[in-house]
């Protein structure tokens, strides 16, 4: 009994690490240590706690108080965590730009969610930290956590982390690789583990565009305009957290390749891990491969791939963004998203029910079904059509998708030009594609917009 948590608080930290085998690493050995076990599925439940504790012991936040904060969405979710648990009311600001599963776990848990601008840098009012500043100013009883310059967030890395990294290796590690967002992982890290040996190496893991690894490896920086999918890590600026002479080396980590990584992960160990981490283990693995002696390399599982499903783990949303390399016909198959060819089309048959037809279109998140009998395509259900169906009267979702489906289709081959399709889609419609005889699939307005998405990611 005497083992018991009282509180999902106990169980934040002391996360395991795990030796991963399926990489080439080169020389060197290379460890994880998995903070997606923390209770809030992230290393920023960490620096959640850390903040909220110190700024109690300060009197900076007292009972009945509001946090405020910016964030990428861990720390709102290490934030909104403890504060749920100790009673603070809970204000995040985040960028346009983050997964959907993170919003709605951070609503979840009770905090007001702020979605704000991803294209401003820092000094524009929207731009995140600059907007939840302005909202702590405004909000009585307030505390901003600020999280990219307060001491709290390096000290709980300096406190546990570190000498969590340096027990379960034994004092045996030669380097830690880590991103930086806030920064406080990699100052808490270097400031203990320095300690204990002065030849350790750290290790940031940047994406491109970020100004982190330029800063590391030149001490000068310039920011661009850079953008990048990763979330969690990668700065326009350097925190306030971050000593620059405290690290050691860079390396640049391309999208594609933290996403693909991310993917092998769980395909070659079972680790279901979010984008960041991509980041991190790839640019680990660069790193180990460029040394000419064994070295013991950590890095880490930042968060769990749950929050990011709809994106690192979604082929659809990987292509429209240019993430991952798809065959190429040079035709509009190339515009299909779900090829009927390939069985990645959800479809109904005629003498189905309105009701099945309806609960396949919520399951598949679609708009129109192809309706399917004997393996040839006999009509089209759109969602609006069905909905304006049974609106007034329910019981008819019991009639046959016959009954409301479109059989006069007009149809595209595949080779046809983007003119003829675009012709089709402004005219209201779904294009229906066929490679001569056999239906492939659906080409919609949304797939031509992700197409030009995609050409502007590319460029």
């Amino acid at each position: 009994m005497n083992n018991l948590n009282k509180s999902l608080i106990d169980l934040i930290g002391n996360t395991p690490i795990l030796k991963v085998e399926s990489f080439d690493t080169g020389p060197c050995e290379l460890y994880l240590k998995l903070e997606n076990q923390n209770p809030g599925g992230s290393i920023k439940d960490r620096i959640g706690l850390s903040i909220i504790q110190e700024a109690e012991k300060s009197g900076e936040l007292v009972a009945g108080g509001t946090i405020v904060e910016a964030t990428a969405g861990n720390t709102g979710i290490g934030l909104a965590l403890v504060a749920a648990l100790k009673g603070y009311q809970l204000i995040l600001v985040i960028p346009d730009k983050m997964s959907r599963e993170k919003i709605l776990h951070l609503e979840g848990l009770g905090a007001k969610v702020v979605i704000t601008r991803s294209d401003v840098s820092k000094g524009h009012p929207e731009y995140y930290q600059d907007l939840a500043a302005s909202i702590a100013e405004k909000t009585p009883n307030s505390f901003l956590a600020n999280q990219f310059s307060n001491p709290a967030n390096a000290l709980a890395h300096k406190t546990t982390t570190g000498p969590e990294i340096w027990e379960q290796m034994n004092g045996d590690v030669d380097a830690v690789v880590t991103g930086v967002g806030s920064g406080g992982t990699a100052a808490g890290l270097a400031e203990y583990l320095k300690e204990q040996n002065p030849d350790l190496k750290m290790v940031i893991a940047d994406p491109e565009g970020s100004v982190v690894a330029d800063a590391v490896i030149s001490g000068k920086y310039k920011y661009e305009g850079g953008s990048w999918f990763v979330e969690g890590i990668g700065e326009d600026f350097i925190p306030t957290n971050v000593n620059l002479e405290q690290l050691d080396d860079a390396v640049t980590v391309a999208d594609s390749d933290a996403f693909g990584t991310v993917q092998k992960l769980l395909k070659k160990e079972g680790i279901l891990a979010g984008s960041s981490s991509g980041t991190l283990i790839n640019g680990a693995i660069k790193w180990c491969q460029k040394q000419t002696t064994p070295k013991k390399v950590v890095t880490f599982v930042c968060d769990t791939g749950n929050k990011y499903l709809s994106k690192a783990f979604n082929k659809s949303w990987l292509k429209d963004n240019g993430l991952v390399s798809m065959p190429q016909h040079n035709n509009l198959l190339d515009l299909i998203s779900k090829r009927a060819d390939k069985g990645e089309m959800v479809s109904v048959n005629s003498e189905n029910t309105l009701l099945t037809a309806y609960t396949r279109m919520r399951g598949a998140d679609v708009s129109q079904l192809p309706v399917m009998d004997d393996g040839i395509l006999v009509g089209i259900l759109d969602e609006e059509d069905l909905l304006m169906n049974v609106y007034q009267n329910e019981s008819l979702f019991s009639e046959s998708v016959e009954s409301v489906m479109v059989s006069n289709l007009e149809t595209l081959d595949v080779q046809s030009d983007e003119k003829q399709l675009y012709d089709v889609l402004a005219n209201g419609k779904v294009a229906i594609m066929y490679d001569n005889e056999s239906f492939m699939g659906f080409i919609t307005k949304v797939d031509l917009i992700n197409r030009y998405k995609s050409a502007f990611a590319l460029n």
